[in-house]
């Protein structure tokens, strides 16, 4: 049985007055709190058709993208980044992609581990807080093995994914790979290939490194497609289920203020600047046209969604993807 309107109107009353008088004589918290400083665990998890898509951040790096990019001028590079409120060295996500098929758990690069600075290795810890153990993972697919790629293939000196096969385009471990190119590189690019013999060739020892060339499904609905020249073996992959396709770019780019406007920019880590910049303006005349989702490595994290002609028909315009919370 409810009480009366007015009667409870007055409970209410007498209520809010007590709690006022309660709170009036209350000490007032004046110690500042001390701040926090980290973000949340970093994960970000999607559905594309029946398949399970967790992007997994590795963390940001600072990198001088005024001396970094080429084919164009630091000045251009400088309005760009104002443009988009960007401060210099720009801060660049790195992530990994985690994708959950039902009967396969694969993980499409691994970030880096401690190969690329104090402020990224987060992979492992991040796909825990996403709800997997790294044992799980079945393959293990490399766009290409710069150290923010392959570095956290390796942890305390063990194979991070003890259960897995690392599939990678066989161009890149002829050339990563290679001692007599390790010691013909200049003493600045020497980390690249000892970074890269030391989280694959593990790997390779226990008989779980897997090269492939060309076009290749590596488990059903996962497809490598090459898209070579920023590194010799630098692959896509292509994730498609129940009609959804995701397109794992890699690093196909590297800053979008610069380079969904102008495809034709690269930069100093690409081995062969002139078939990156190729096969990253076919990558957007693709997506554009076709509509489908992309993600690449240092898009901020992240860094899935849809690409579409700009509207002053310049360049390419990049729409992220809207943030769901449903299941």
């Amino acid at each position: 049985m409810h009480a009366p309107r007015p009667i409870r109107l007055s409970l209410i009353a007498a209520t809010l007055a007590f709690a006022a008088a309660g709170t009036a004589h209350a000490p007032l918290a004046t110690a500042a709190a001390p701040m926090v400083k980290t973000q949340a665990p970093g994960y970000h998890r999607m559905m594309l058709g029946d398949f399970e898509v967790t992007a997994i951040s590795d963390g940001t790096v600072k990198l001088p993208m005024l001396d970094l990019l080429t084919n164009t001028t630091r000045e251009q590079t400088a309005a760009a980044l104002k443009a988009h409120f960007l401060d210099h060295p720009v801060e660049a996500s790195v992530t990994a992609y985690l994708i959950n098929t039902g009967s396969r758990l694969v993980l499409v690069d691994t970030g880096a581990a401690g190969l690329f600075g104090p402020t990224l290795g987060n992979v492992l810890a991040n796909l825990q807080a996403a709800g997997y153990r790294p044992e799980q993972v079945d393959a293990v697919l490399i766009t290409h093995m710069h150290p923010d790629h392959v570095g956290g293939l390796m942890a305390g000196g063990q194979r991070a994914f003890p259960n897995a096969t690392v599939h990678i385009d066989a161009a890149d471990p002829a050339y990563w790979l290679s001692e007599a190119n390790l010691k013909a590189a200049p003493d600045s690019a020497k980390g690249f290939f000892q970074g890269a013999m030391a989280s694959a060739n593990p790997y390779a020892a226990a008989g779980r490194l897997k090269t492939f060339s060309g076009r290749t499904e590596l488990v059903p609905g996962v497809t490598a497609m090459p898209s070579h020249g920023h590194t010799p073996g630098h692959t896509t992959y292509v994730v498609e289920s129940q009609g959804k396709k995701l397109v794992l770019w890699g690093d196909l780019m590297h800053l979008a203020a610069v380079q969904f406007k102008n495809p034709d920019v690269t930069i100093q880590f690409d081995t062969d600047s002139a078939p990156a910049a190729a096969e990253r303006r076919k990558a957007y005349a693709d997506a554009a046209k076709e509509g489908y989702l992309v993600a690449a490595t240092h898009l901020p994290f992240p860094g899935i969604g849809h690409l579409r002609p700009a509207d002053d028909g310049v360049g390419y315009t990049f729409v992220p993807l809207n943030y769901s919370s449903l299941k």
